[in-house]
């Protein structure tokens, strides 16, 4: 596991993180989100050893992260770093030879997942030549050809047409299944409350949430619940301690003031009728985040 524990930098007078504290779980894709200029690139660069910290500590399984550690870490900067000029599997066979592999392993390796990203009808083409999101496949590819225990990747679906997106999540979550500890930060919330495992959220400089995607989407649950029936549930817009937020006929979308309340609007509508559906609303990721950095 890699932890980051009371995580502090400053610019001068500004301070950019202020008791940064989380958890990279192995096996689990971690989706780290705020807005920009938020902390998360200084964040990433600071566990990569690229920043200094001024306070706080980073470890892998308990003990201090060592720079032999970090060559068993891939990245992928939000900015494309690539040689232009290069042709993109001889570009990512020379990264893994950097990582000490033999050329022939390297090409089969680089060969193998350039294919697995979908680029490999483009293994001789000039990474300049690529569309935005092929350069972004080739990105990534750098980051994983020496198959890294933890993958730090920064805005990794920036520029990914749907199918591109597919692509490249299905080879982090099969990395993931195979120990790989994984953060990824993205502006599509959508995608982050799809693939993630664990959140961790940060405005500010500060963490204003971090957990299981699920025990989150819990804690921050309200008593908002969705009512599906064969007759019409107009009646509930007259129910004490009741706020109707959504209605078409058999379908109300509710808020309830108290468990007590839900109770009895339940039982009423099943004595009303056929009941198709009746349960809790979780908030999304959208929701959670905008409740935290408000």
């Amino acid at each position: 596991m890699l932890h980051l524990s009371g995580i502090t930098k400053s610019y001068g007078t500004r301070r950019v993180l202020d008791d940064v504290t989380f958890d990279i779980t192995p096996g689990r894709l971690t989706g780290f989100v705020g807005g920009n200029g938020a902390g998360k690139t200084t964040t990433m660069r600071i566990i990569l050893g690229v920043l200094s910290r001024d306070a706080g500590d980073v470890t892998l399984n308990g003990q201090p992260v060592t720079t032999a550690d970090r060559q068993r870490f891939g990245y992928m900067p939000e900015e494309r770093g690539l040689y232009p000029k290069m042709k993109v599997l001889e570009q990512i066979v020379y990264l893994a030879r950097l990582h000490g592999f033999p050329k022939a392993d390297a090409t089969t390796r680089a060969t193998a997942l350039l294919e697995e990203l979908g680029l490999g009808e483009r293994l001789g083409d000039n990474v300049e030549t690529l569309s935005l999101g092929n350069q972004q496949r080739a990105q990534i590819a750098a980051a994983l050809v020496h198959d890294p225990e933890v993958l730090i990747l920064d805005e990794p679906f920036s520029g990914l047409d749907p199918i591109a997106l597919e692509v490249v999540a299905g080879v982090l979550q099969a990395r993931a299944a195979k120990g790989a500890a994984v953060l990824f930060s993205s502006h599509q919330l959508d995608v982050v409350e799809r693939l993630c495992d664990d959140l961790v959220i940060i405005a500010g400089g500060v963490i204003r949430a971090a957990g299981s995607r699920e025990a989150l989407r819990a804690e921050h649950a309200t008593r908002r619940y969705e009512l599906v029936s064969a007759t019409d549930a107009g009646w509930l817009r007259t129910e004490a301690g009741i706020e109707v937020l959504d209605f078409d006929g058999g379908y109300a979308l509710f808020e309830a003031d108290s468990d007590e309340t839900v109770q009895r609007v339940l039982h009423r509508a099943v004595a009303a009728g056929d009941v198709t559906s009746f349960a809790p609303r979780r908030p999304t990721l959208a929701q959670i985040f905008t409740e935290v950095v408000r």
